[in-house]
């Protein structure tokens, strides 16, 4: 299954966690191999958007919120490294649209 293209992919999301250092479950120095940092973090959305999102969706379960797909792929960043990843995403019941939740190094 595709999910909509015009999936909701907060800034927050990036720019507050995923390219953020933290001590617990850090994915900031993984993405920055490939050359996303916060700086450029307009850079990550894009390829997200572009290069994951187009790929197929994998239906996880149900929740209350609604349903979560996960897709598996590869970001290839702005140096030309290649992360494999995992990706969550979320189609709400209440409104039907779809965000991306997170993402995860796919080993």
């Amino acid at each position: 299954m595709k999910l909509s293209p015009y999936a909701i992919i907060a800034p927050e999301k990036l720019t507050q966690y995923l390219l953020v250092f933290r001590q617990r479950n850090d994915k900031s120095q993984w993405l920055a191999q490939a050359g996303y940092s916060l700086a450029n973090w307009q850079s990550l959305e894009h390829s997200l958007r572009n290069q994951i999102l187009p790929l197929d969706a994998f239906f996880v379960e149900k929740t209350k919120y609604g349903q979560m797909y996960e897709i598996r792929g590869k970001l290839s960043g702005s140096n030309g490294k290649e992360l494999s990843v995992c990706t969550i995403w979320l189609i709400e019941w209440a409104t039907n649209n779809t965000k991306f939740i997170t993402l995860y190094p796919d080993k």
